[in-house]
């Protein structure tokens, strides 16, 4: 609710403003590659939701050039390699929302979610009532999947 309640009101875009900042809980960017990355959704659908987004503000992935797209591309096979390890899910689900009509919450920044599923995971909360149940802070599973990241480059997680 803090986060609502201290950030709903800030102007520009969401993703150019935490791009700017220091890797931490509070931007929630796990790696950062050379033209695009990764970083934890803020409103998840389940633990471990992750985006891939470029570090060029554009609304669709055909204004991108090829070396952004193929960056994002593998920062996304990245994403679930770091993801089976950490929460071992049975699938993912993985797309971009272009556009308002395709159900964009940052329309005019085009991104891709990838999204981990697990058999059985939506239940009465989200399917009734329409709220979102998640088995730990936003902040462990920044670390957790910080921690990951790091080990899957053999790195630092930082650009």
């Amino acid at each position: 609710m803090s986060y609502i309640e201290n950030h709903s009101k800030e102007e520009g875009c969401v993703f150019c403003r935490l791009q700017a900042m220091e890797d931490s809980p509070e931007n929630l960017i796990v790696f950062r590659g050379q033209r695009a990355y990764v970083i934890l959704n803020r409103y998840p659908y389940t633990s471990g939701h992750l985006m891939v987004v470029p570090y060029v503000h554009v609304s669709t992935l055909e204004d991108l050039d090829a070396p952004t797209r193929a960056e994002m591309m593998e920062l996304t096979t990245q994403s679930m390699r770091v993801l089976r390890r950490v929460y071992r899910p049975h699938a993912f689900n993985i797309g971009a929302n272009i556009g308002e009509a395709a159900g964009a919450g940052v329309k005019e920044h085009v991104h891709i979610h990838i999204v981990p599923r697990w058999v059985g995971d939506t239940n009465f909360m989200s399917t009734l009532g329409e709220t979102r149940v998640l088995p730990e802070a936003l902040e462990d599973t920044f670390r957790k999947v910080r921690q990951a990241w790091e080990q899957e480059n053999g790195q630092s997680a930082k650009r």
